[in-house]
């Protein structure tokens, strides 16, 4: 048992060790990781002025785009394309650069974190063995390198909500102005400039952008889909794609297509308000348990003591 610990503690210390050389030497990259890299080279490159105008500033700042980049770099390297977290980014309008730094700088004060909890917990007198700040450090840095994750699914989860109401609605806009005489392209950008809502303006950019790279606008549509991580713009990429010479069957398939989004958005509502109120019961024959036992504790304190 004496021996097991500093095993322990040696093993995890080399595999720490191994794992900061490999990360340190640089790998042979494979045909996906080098294609991958020039399509970022490509991307920053076209996107210089916007992320000139808006790179952080101050020592801090500085520190964590370097690091952003050095941490994209290995992600690049290693061939991790993270397709599902880079789609809530995009969601969040979030940089995947700045992501990567903001986990690696979080784990850093996880390793400072779990020696300081247990400072801590070594003055109210549990644990005395040297190890404990060791694990401490590795779970507090694991917790912390992966909380952001957490963060940015919760809340690109919450957006692509409110882009799917709004799919709904500008389908309904397409069919009427598709109605109204318009056709297919003018239908599509009249309906995405009704409002100045972000994800109208995602739709209205992208819808722009296929203007000027000469792709059909439900390509583009479906691109969009594709970068957001939402199946409904890429469903209706590809319907749109079928029936896009007759109008007629344009407009009932629009019209199909935004009926049944409202519906499931309905269902959502129900389901969501029927959790809400099941935890609400919970909640009040909770309430309600706490004030009986409360009214009966004196009672049965002095049945107890005669």
């Amino acid at each position: 048992m004496n021996l097991t610990m500093p095993i322990v503690v040696g093993v995890i210390l080399g595999l720490g060790v191994y794992a900061l050389i490999r990360a340190l030497m640089p790998a042979r990259r494979s045909a996906i990781a080098q294609v991958a890299r020039i399509d970022a080279m490509r991307a920053r490159g076209a996107a210089y002025e916007s992320v000139r105008q808006t790179k952080d500033t101050g020592r801090f700042g500085s520190l964590r785009a370097e690091v952003g980049e050095r941490v994209a770099e290995f992600y690049r390297q290693q061939g991790w394309e993270q397709r599902s977290l880079r789609a809530d980014l995009a969601v969040l309008d979030r940089g995947w650069e700045k992501f990567l730094a903001t986990k690696v700088l979080l784990a850093a004060a996880g390793m400072l974190f779990g020696p300081f909890l247990f400072a801590v917990v070594y003055t109210m007198g549990f644990g005395h063995s040297p190890v404990v700040p060791v694990w401490l450090a590795l779970a507090c840095s694991a917790l912390f390198f992966f909380l952001p994750d957490l963060e940015v699914r919760r809340d690109a989860a919450e957006k692509r909500r409110d882009l799917r109401r709004v799919i709904g609605a500008y389908l309904d806009l397409v069919s009427m102005s598709l109605a109204g005489g318009r056709g297919l392209p003018e239908a599509l950008m009249a309906a995405a400039e009704v409002s100045d809502g972000w994800a109208n303006q995602r739709i209205r950019n992208a819808l722009a952008d296929a203007r000027i790279t000469g792709v059909s606008q439900w390509q583009a549509l479906g691109a969009l889909g594709e970068e957001l991580g939402v199946e409904e713009l890429k469903d209706l990429s590809a319907s749109l794609a079928l029936v896009a010479d007759d109008g007629a069957k344009v407009r009932e398939s629009l019209a199909s297509r935004a009926e049944t989004m409202r519906h499931r958005e309905l269902a959502e509502i129900e389901g969501s308000a029927g959790e809400k109120s099941q935890s609400m019961l919970v909640a009040q024959l909770l309430l309600c348990a706490g004030f009986l036992v409360f009214l009966i504790f004196p009672a049965a304190m002095r049945v107890f003591q005669v």
